[in-house]
């Protein structure tokens, strides 16, 4: 069973929230071309980011109050 909105239960929502981390976080860009730059980059490259989101995007969850 999941809740209508477990934000660290679903793994697209984890997802979601590592790429904002490392491509919008703490950056400004010039352009939406620089902005679209970054997020193409981000995708065309996911071996860069493989170790972090193997263990990001697992389903080894822990079990609390049973």
């Amino acid at each position: 069973f999941l809740p209508p909105y477990a934000l660290n239960l679903n793994l697209i929502e984890r997802f979601w929230k590592y790429f904002k981390k490392i491509v919008l976080y703490n950056r400004y860009f010039e352009s939406f071309a620089d902005f679209k730059a970054a997020c193409e980059n981000f995708f065309r490259h996911p071996n860069q980011y493989r170790g972090d989101l193997r263990s990001l995007l697992t389903e080894n969850f822990a079990i609390v109050g049973e």
